[in-house]
């Protein structure tokens, strides 16, 4: 009996997904709503970003969000802050913008 329930508890735990991890941004540029991006779903508002995945690769996760929303000021993963460095990696991936403004006729 003792076996069975040893058995089970083993089945049962090899079967519980791995705990997701979170991430969060803050943006240059505001956006709002949700931006959907390879391996994560971001909820924005007020120049801010969340997202949760079961994926592990932050700096894949933070170019993912710069190329949809552009340039990210400050960027968590799992309560770690990216590095200047790794920041400055992440907005290489960065949207660009055409900096041209319409001339007024």
């Amino acid at each position: 009996m003792l076996r069975s329930i040893l058995t089970l508890s083993a089945v049962l735990l090899a079967a519980t997904p791995a705990a997701a991890s979170t991430y969060s941004a803050k943006l240059a540029a505001p956006a709002g709503g949700r931006i959907i991006a390879p391996d994560i779903v971001w909820n924005c508002g007020a120049g801010s970003c969340q997202g949760a995945t079961d994926e592990s690769r932050p700096a894949v996760i933070c170019q993912s969000l710069a190329r949809k929303a552009g340039k990210i000021g400050s960027f968590v993963a799992d309560g770690r802050d990216f590095t200047p460095a790794e920041l400055e990696k992440c907005n290489a991936s960065a949207k660009q913008t055409t900096g041209k403004a319409f001339a007024a006729q």
